[in-house]
């Protein structure tokens, strides 16, 4: 294998995410298709897949970002046994990358943030991210076209999330809570960082919350970032990064045959060793999961774990960066500039290989100057990522006390 084929082969590893790449799962949407539900071939939204069958109300939404691409979010308003019409508190949920908006709906009502909340009253919106399943539509752009995969997470920053956010806000005349996991955390850290959503939110809480990488130390994340240089582009000939496309898992394949690469189990191997995340669980996730996004996006993650700060996508041209950024170097978020008095939850774990503690600690000293009684903290030593959003036990040792914080300050 040449050295870039070997490069593209290691930053592909990230995406499987799981041990069982090749499972069964529900298709992505492209070109503007819903997906279909497997069993009966008719169309089908993430509310029929889930929700409905739990016997909660659930509604599909649409909004249309300032640059065109259209966004999908799911709406359960009230829980399955609530009386009356009566609407609650609004809560906007953000998924990581490579998934969607299906993790906070797959497990069982008792153990998904979703349902908890619409149970304990709040009226929760689900977010999916541009070029995954349910919003892979453009008002003008093809899927399968460069042009709609020319993007970073910065453009969630800037687009995406406030324009679901002002959705929301618009549709239930009130200020929603905020719930991020993995890199919705650091799309909504960099918002609040620049301003973006501080008086539009009532507060945030941010799962295994994610801006500096540097500490990083899972050994598939370090050998992609080392790996993901802006030439993966060319090498793969897509700025889509889709997990289940044959050219991808072919690669995969090759990687795991090198000798030392462990690829039996992967969600541990890349997560970290997950304290209540049971092997049903699983199963159920990778029948919907992984989801595709930008390749830009994996290269600025990239970029964020080499250079050891968070800031916006580096064209490695300065005179690119000059004509982006007006500056030969791209600009930092600085996580400091969050307002002290804007309400934050942090928690995280002890086992992420992901989110390191260390890395969450270089965020907490950028958070020194915040109000003591506008930030709560939450360290459990035996969680690792993927318990915050499918753990078995994430309702007792995490979401309570998430939905403690949110009563504060409705």
């Amino acid at each position: 294998m040449s050295a870039a084929a070997w490069h593209a082969a290691a930053a592909v590893l990230i995406v499987v995410l799981c041990s069982r790449l090749a499972a069964a799962r529900v298709q992505p949407s492209h070109g503007g298709a819903l997906a279909t539900n497997r069993r009966d071939n008719v169309p089908a939204g993430a509310c029929a897949l889930t929700a409905v069958p739990f016997g909660y109300p659930c509604e599909e939404h649409k909004v249309t970002t300032d640059d065109g691409y259209i966004l999908s979010l799911q709406r359960i308003p009230r829980g399955r046994r609530a009386v009356g019409s009566g609407l609650g508190q609004p809560v906007l949920l953000q998924h990581g990358v490579l998934v969607d908006g299906m993790t906070w709906l797959i497990s069982s009502p008792e153990e998904s943030l979703a349902y908890i909340l619409a149970d304990r009253g709040f009226d929760v919106w689900i977010a999916n991210t541009r070029g995954t399943r349910w919003s892979s539509r453009h008002v003008s752009l093809d899927s399968s076209s460069r042009e709609y995969w020319d993007w970073s997470w910065d453009d969630l920053v800037v687009k995406d999330m406030p324009n679901m956010v002002d959705y929301v806000s618009t549709h239930t005349a009130q200020k929603p809570h905020f719930v991020g996991h993995s890199m919705g955390t650091l799309v909504a850290l960099a918002s609040l960082s620049e301003g973006r959503l501080v008086d539009k939110l009532k507060s945030a809480a941010l799962l295994t919350p994610v801006a500096y990488l540097a500490h990083m130390t899972t050994p598939i994340g370090i050998l992609l970032a080392k790996a993901f240089v802006g030439e993966i582009i060319s090498v793969l000939g897509v700025a889509e990064f889709n997990p289940i496309s044959s050219a991808v898992t072919k690669l995969i394949r090759d990687l795991c045959r090198h000798p030392g690469t462990k690829c039996y189990d992967l969600v541990r191997d890349f997560t970290g060793n997950n304290y209540c995340l049971n092997n049903s669980a699983v199963d159920v996730f990778l029948q919907y999961e992984p989801q595709p996004t930008s390749t830009k996006t994996m290269i600025h993650l990239a970029q964020t774990f080499r250079d050891g700060v968070v800031s916006k996508y580096d064209y490695v041209w300065p005179n690119v960066n000059m004509e982006k950024y007006g500056q030969p170097d791209p600009p930092s978020y600085n996580m400091s500039n969050i307002p002290p008095t804007f309400p934050l939850f942090l928690s995280y774990g002890g086992r992420d290989e992901l989110a390191d503690p260390a890395d969450v600690g270089l965020l907490l000293r950028d958070l020194m100057a915040h109000d003591r009684s506008r930030i709560t903290v939450q360290y459990l030593q035996e969680f690792a990522h993927l318990d915050f959003v499918l753990g078995t036990c994430a309702k007792d040792r995490v979401y309570n006390d998430v939905i403690s914080f949110f009563n504060r300050f409705n």
